[in-house]
């Protein structure tokens, strides 16, 4: 069996909303034949920055290094400031993004449908083939 790549994700998350975050991290985990590096930023290991500035810059050295960003489109609306600018730079980098529309959720942010490359649903095997389809 050939060697199976190991994902560099940074999935877009808000402390707050670490339910989603972490039943996302637990689905990539338990995925089989599926290899990844979570380079997001967990409550327990956050940036130590303390302008906006110096936060924009730590987020951009976080993603710089990933194959793909992942958005959880149902945490938009309070937290859009830095959404929107880990979108912003995800697209400056020309790093592929994939929405994952939340459980159960219907409606999802024109800005978000309009910068992911596919929205799927909150569904293990659709995520990971998302990921494997656009990952560079």
């Amino acid at each position: 069996m050939p060697e199976l790549k190991t994902y560099r994700i940074f999935i877009s998350h808000a402390w707050t909303y670490s339910d989603e975050y972490d039943r996302l991290v637990d689905m990539l985990n338990k995925a089989p034949y599926f290899y990844w590096q979570n380079y997001s930023v967990p409550a327990y290991d956050p940036l130590h920055t303390k302008t906006k500035r110096e936060l924009e810059q730590s987020l951009y050295n976080q993603i710089r290094p990933t194959n793909i960003v992942i958005v959880l489109a149902g945490m938009y609306v309070p937290y859009r400031e830095w959404i929107e600018k880990e979108i912003d730079i995800a697209t400056e980098m020309k790093k592929p993004i994939i929405g994952v529309v939340p459980w159960g959720g219907e409606r999802i942010p024109l800005r978000v449908q309009n910068a992911v490359n596919e929205m799927v649903r909150w569904n293990t095997s659709s995520i990971v083939d998302a990921i494997r389809k656009w990952a560079i």
